[in-house]
């Protein structure tokens, strides 16, 4: 089952599942190298539709095999993965689902001054969990044929371009990215989210020592939307700095600091302005034991009539091996999503402070297969009342590989 299925996709975006510890064996199709994995899962989520007092609660039985084809030359690397996901709720068949992910991406190395890559993708997503509009004069009364599926679909290109060897003392990369996002709910339900980005990145990497790099980069990021009706459309810049390390074997990270501007093409909209970061560090005490931070803090795209979000995120984990076949993980989050400019003023401003923590044991029983248990709970905490639950999620889970 997915992280974002367990939590509530439209609030975590960059949280890692539960690692498995297979070490997957490929098949040689006359070069290139064919990877099967399977996963089976089973679990319960008591609270699926993240509503205040949950009348929906189920068993999910899980089925997500994976197919990788690669092929690596001297100079150039390629990559296509499809992977699906289909979930079961014994208790609503309406909340059954199926999602669907292909992703092509290639690398090419022209000489050790001019490296490429491209990719392009294309995810077709069902969340039971939803950002529909539940209002708050007071209580709604549940009714199951209210609540559905929020399904979409996501296609995406990019391409990017590095100048400057591996070794030298400055580097230059450039990226290109684009994203073409659509609603597929009956009742047009989203499609004010239904949106065409298109965006650009430049970096300047300067190398300090053997180990350390500063960063300086600029990304600009245009929003146009299908059906403009709460004036979004608009664009994103930042200016950030930063540095990328691996100072010695215990220490390695990322870090961008910096700030970004939001600015809508509307009048009618407030431009916002406010500090940015990214961080990505990783310690490892022992070899057999690794602390994680993932901190980020930018405007998402709006939603419930909102016209952005601004998200700040952290996520600390600890992923530690006690034997050759047990391993665990910890995981914590916390989440503060500012919904800024509501048009609909009757339902008041809106702020989500969403805390969840899990803890996940893995045991290899061999190369090919471990098993993994499972528990997360998240505690969503928003100012308006229907918008505020808990969900616990219980989930058993067989990974299998060649």
């Amino acid at each position: 089952m997915k992280l974002s299925k367990i939590v509530t996709a439209s609030l975590i975006s960059s949280v890692s599942a539960y690692g498995w510890a297979i070490e997957p064996q490929s098949i040689d199709l006359r070069g290139f190298q064919f990877t099967p994995t399977l996963q089976l899962s089973h679990g319960y989520d008591d609270n699926y539709r993240g509503l205040p007092d949950s009348q929906f609660s189920s068993q999910i039985t899980t089925l997500e095999p994976s197919f990788l084809l690669a092929a690596e030359t001297r100079n150039s690397a390629y990559e296509l993965e499809y992977s699906v996901e289909s979930e079961y709720f014994h208790s609503d068949d309406d909340a059954s689902n199926t999602d669907h992910s292909l992703t092509l991406k290639s690398a090419l190395i022209a000489t050790d001054r001019h490296r490429f890559r491209w990719n392009v993708g294309y995810h077709r997503i069902e969340d039971t969990v939803n950002n529909f509009d539940r209002g708050d004069d007071e209580l709604i009364d549940i009714e199951r044929d209210d609540f559905r599926n929020n399904k979409y679909s996501s296609a995406v290109a990019g391409v990017g371009y590095t100048f400057g060897a591996r070794t030298a003392m400055n580097q230059l990369d450039f990226g290109a990215n684009y994203e073409q996002r659509r609603y597929h709910n009956s009742d047009d339900i989203n499609e004010d989210q239904e949106r065409d980005s298109a965006g650009v990145t430049g970096t300047w990497f300067h190398r300090l020592g053997a180990r350390t790099r500063t960063i300086a980069e600029l990304r600009h990021t245009q929003h146009d939307y299908v059906d403009d009706m709460f004036e979004r459309d608009g664009t994103n810049s930042a200016a950030l700095v930063g540095a990328t390390w691996e100072a010695t074997a215990k220490t390695r990270g990322s870090l961008r600091v910096g700030a970004e501007r939001k600015n809508f093409d509307s009048n009618e909209r407030t431009d916002y302005t406010s500090p940015m970061w990214e961080a990505e560090i990783a310690y490892l005490p022992r070899t057999y034991s690794i602390f994680k931070l993932n901190a980020r803090r930018a405007f998402d795209e709006g939603e419930d009539a909102a016209a952005t979000v601004e998200r700040m995120t952290t996520v600390l984990s600890w992923e530690h091996e006690w034997t050759s076949r047990i391993s665990t993980e910890l995981e914590y989050l916390f989440s503060d999503r500012d919904y800024k400019d509501r048009e609909e003023l009757p339902l008041g401003d809106r702020e989500d402070e969403l805390t969840a923590y899990g803890i996940g044991v893995n045991y290899a029983l061999d190369r090919w297969v471990d098993l993994t248990l499972g528990y997360r709970r998240s505690e969503n905490d928003s100012t308006l009342r229907n918008n505020t639950y808990d969900r616990n999620v219980y989930l058993l889970s067989v990974n299998l590989s060649l």
